[in-house]
């Protein structure tokens, strides 16, 4: 099979330790297909409104990071989906066609963006220290756990290690490296230096932290 090319261009890249916009930074372009980018657009904001609101409330900074990888990541691809429209456009039917695709992408990247603001607010400390003591008394909340080497949950696919169901915590989305799996299904396997992104309780959480840490051999 061969690889596919890589067209090198010059654009806006806002991923940076502090999170921060650079202009004129070099981006690589790789081409993919619509369906995929918009997939991943979609799952995109279905996840970081979740994270968003989840961050503020529970005033979580390592949610909030996680909200900022994220928006840097619908920007990439909102850039790769525009990048590709005005490749393909060669007559103004090509444009027209094109045209929705772009604005649903538009909408996915400001979805992504309004999450991005609200996150802003737990950075500017204007959410005031009364609402998330008071929603901190909450059921559920999310949490962001990393799978350590030690742990026997390496290799292991979600489904046969319970975690629903011996936890209670419920495993919505695995950033592993620069890639993301969103709501991961029960054959979904887990691997070393994963970050999980879980929904459950206080005990919950305690819990599966400690056999992702490998402190624990089996979940019980």
């Amino acid at each position: 099979m061969k690889e596919k090319k890589k067209k090198r261009i010059f654009g806006r890249l806002q991923r940076t330790p502090k999170w921060k916009k650079e202009e004129f930074s070099e981006l690589e372009y790789e081409p993919t297909t619509v369906k995929e980018l918009l997939t991943e657009m979609k799952d995109i904001s279905e996840l970081i409104i979740d994270l968003a609101y989840s961050a503020v409330l529970f005033d979580n900074e390592e949610i909030a990071e996680e909200v900022k990888y994220l928006d840097v990541r619908m920007d990439k691809l909102n850039y790769d989906i525009r990048m590709m429209a005005m490749m393909a456009a060669r007559t103004k039917e090509d444009a027209e066609q094109l045209a929705g695709i772009l604005q649903v992408a538009e909408a996915a990247e400001s979805i992504s963006n309004a999450a991005g603001d609200i996150v802003h607010l737990l950075s500017k400390g204007k959410t005031g220290p009364i609402l998330p003591k008071i929603l901190k008394q909450a059921d559920e909340q999310l949490f962001r756990i990393k799978v350590s080497s030690a742990s026997k949950a390496c290799n292991q696919k979600i489904g046969d290690l319970k975690v629903e169901s011996e936890t209670g915590m419920r495993i919505i989305g695995i950033r592993r490296g620069d890639c993301w799996i969103y709501n991961p299904r029960s054959d979904a396997t887990l691997q070393a230096d994963d970050w999980l992104i879980a929904r459950g309780t206080d005990e919950g959480y305690s819990e599966l932290n400690k056999f992702l840490l490998g402190k624990l051999k089996v979940l019980e």
